[in-house]
């Protein structure tokens, strides 16, 4: 399935200059990811809130973006700085669960969403990231396939805040995005566990 994230190796390059800057001025992976739960739990935090301050919507495309970054760097400089450690690894997978569930809360308050198919996109969103960090159980590399990744849904929840931001209501036809989402999410849960049973070479326990 085509994702976003096959563009994260190019990314990275952009990203890799500043990566060595920062790690040759002491920051560590594990700063950069409590940095970027911290400002994700604030930012939804207050939009969840105050809902009614639709213009407040638009900084989610821009926090967005800037926290993919962010996941680029940690990840860089554990890798290639030499900062890999098990509680780096459990505040990679963790923070970015409860990072999603902040982010994606504040359109509960939002027409024409509500709590069933928001609530189902957190659940199923950290599902779906449980079936891929569960590969390297399996014997299998952590797993990353779609529909709407990490990454991919990063943009829908952008585009939203920016349609939100910019137009202060959405029309009620975009109650159909929510259980599509959750479908997608369904589907890229089945993936993850079939490409991770295929690369374990099949393994029972």
């Amino acid at each position: 399935m085509i994702s976003i994230y096959q563009l994260k190796p190019r990314f990275q390059g952009l990203l890799r200059p500043a990566v060595g800057r920062l790690a040759a001025a002491g920051v560590t992976a594990n700063q950069v990811t409590l940095a970027a739960m911290g400002v994700s739990i604030a930012l939804g935090a207050w939009l969840f809130v105050h809902p009614e301050a639709s213009h407040a919507f638009l900084l989610l495309p821009l926090w967005m973006f800037l926290r993919m970054a962010f996941n680029a760097v940690d990840g860089m400089l554990a890798r290639e700085f030499g900062q890999q450690s098990a509680l780096g690894a459990y505040l990679n997978e963790l923070s970015d669960v409860l990072s999603d569930a902040a982010l994606y809360l504040p359109f509960v308050a939002v027409a024409p969403f509500g709590w069933g198919g928001v609530g189902a996109v957190v659940f199923l969103s950290a599902v779906s990231e449980m079936a891929g960090a569960l590969g390297p159980m399996v014997g299998s590399p952590r797993c990353y396939d779609g529909p709407l990744g990490k990454s991919d849904r990063a943009f829908l929840f952008g585009a939203l805040g920016l349609w939100l931001g910019l137009a202060g209501s959405l029309p009620d036809w975009a109650a159909w995005i929510m259980p599509a989402a959750a479908l997608a999410i369904v589907t890229n849960i089945a993936n993850r566990i079939r490409s991770g049973v295929a690369q374990a070479g099949g393994k029972r326990r």
